[in-house]
C-alpha cells in the first residue's frame, strides 16, 4: 500500500500510543444491524512506556477510561484511507486522544491523516471548525471553518469522497459508541462535504462497502517482540482463514493463518500466536491477508502489514 501524501507524523507520540494500545481491551465495528465484531485485545510488544489511561470493553469500539485512570487521554478508534485491489478504503487504528474533547481531536488526526502506520493516509485536504455531539438531536453535528471542503477537489472521484467521508463517520461513531448519522454545516447550516450532500445525516455504509476486508490490530506498528507474540484484528475472508507472513525484505521467514470468527456478511475478529524464537533480531513486516480463492484471477487479497523489531 502506498503511503497517501497529506499525511503527518509524529514519532515520539506514535511510540506512546503504541504503548497505551498495547494494554487496551478493544472492540471492533458494527454496522447498525450487522452482530458487533470484538477485536481481541492487541498483545503485541512495544518498546515505549505506558500512557496514562486504557479502554474498558464495550459493544463495539472503545473510548472510554478505567475509573481509577488518570482522565487525561482516553483510546479512540481513528478511521484512515489506505489502498486496496478495490481501490481506498478504511483501516483503523486505535489512539490516545484528549479526555476533554475526544471527538474533535479524533476527527483532527483522521482528518490529517496523522497515522502510526505510514501506509495509511487522508482524502481531506484541512480540517474542522468543530465537532459536537448534539444528544437530543441524536447527530453529530461537524461545523466547517469555511467552504473549502464543501467540494471534492480536482481528482478526488464521487466514490472515493463517499470513502472519505465515512472515515469521519466511522470515527465519530466509534468514539461516541452511538451509530448516530453526522450533518456538516457551514455558518450553522447544513452543507455538503467533499460534495457529498449530509444535509439530512449521513449513517455509517455497511462494513464490506467502505472497510479494508483485513486489518491488524496487533502488533502496532514499530512494535518489538521477542519469543512469541500475539497477532490479531478483524477481517472478512474466504472459508474465515486469514493467510499471515513474517517477511525480512522480500523474503518470507515464517507463514501460516488465522481463522476468524466468521466471513461474507460482516469482518470478523481473528486471533493467531507467532513464534518468532527462531529469528535474528531484526527488523521484520507482520502480513496479514484475506484468502484468494480466484487463485490470481482476481483483483487480489486484501493486504495490511505492520513494520516489527524481533528483541
Amino acid at each position: 500500500m502506498n503511503a497517501f501524501p497529506t499525511r503527518t507524523t509524529t514519532r515520539s507520540l506514535s511510540l506512546a500510543v503504541a504503548a497505551l494500545v498495547a494494554t487496551a481491551t478493544l472492540a471492533g465495528c458494527s454496522t447498525d444491524t450487522d452482530p458487533v465484531a470484538d477485536d481481541p485485545a492487541p498483545t503485541g510488544g512495544t518498546s515505549a512506556p505506558p500512557a496514562s489511561s486504557s479502554p474498558t470493553p464495550e459493544p463495539s469500539e472503545s473510548a472510554t477510561t478505567e475509573p481509577s485512570a488518570p482522565a487525561e487521554t482516553v483510546v479512540a478508534p481513528v478511521y484512515f484511507v489506505g489502498d486496496t485491489p478495490m481501490g481506498p478504503r478504511l483501516y483503523r487504528e486505535f489512539r490516545a486522544v484528549g479526555a476533554d474533547n475526544p471527538l474533535a481531536e479524533a476527527a483532527a488526526l483522521m482528518a490529517a491523516g496523522d497515522a502510526l502506520d505510514p501506509d495509511y493516509g487522508t482524502l481531506f485536504t484541512g480540517g474542522f471548525a468543530s465537532v459536537t455531539y448534539d444528544e437530543p438531536g441524536a447527530r453529530f453535528v461537524v461545523e466547517l471553518a469555511d467552504d473549502s471542503l464543501t467540494a471534492a477537489p480536482s481528482g478526488l472521484s464521487k466514490a472515493d469522497a463517499r470513502v472519505a467521508v465515512q472515515a469521519l463517520v466511522y470515527t465519530l461513531q466509534g468514539v461516541q459508541q452511538d451509530r448516530a448519522p453526522v450533518v456538516v454545516t457551514l455558518d450553522g447550516s447544513p452543507t455538503t462535504l467533499l460534495g457529498v450532500d449530509t444535509s439530512a445525516g449521513v449513517k455509517n455504509a455497511p462494513q464490506l462497502d467502505v472497510l479494508s476486508l483485513v486489518n491488524v490490530t496487533s502488533p502496532e506498528e514499530g512494535a518489538t517482540v521477542s519469543g512469541s507474540f500475539t497477532a490479531n484484528g478483524v477481517a472478512s475472508s474466504f472459508e474465515a482463514t486469514v493467510p499471515w507472513e513474517v517477511r525480512q525484505g522480500d523474503t518470507v521467514v515464517l507463514e501460516g493463518f488465522a481463522t476468524a470468527e466468521g466471513f461474507m456478511d460482516q469482518l470478523y475478529p481473528w486471533e493467531t500466536v507467532v513464534d518468532v524464537s527462531g529469528l535474528a533480531p531484526g527488523d521484520y513486516t507482520f502480513v496479514a491477508m484475506t484468502d484468494d480463492p480466484s487463485g490470481g484471477e482476481g483483483p487480489g487479497p486484501f493486504v495490511d502489514t505492520k513494520t516489527i523489531t524481533v528483541g
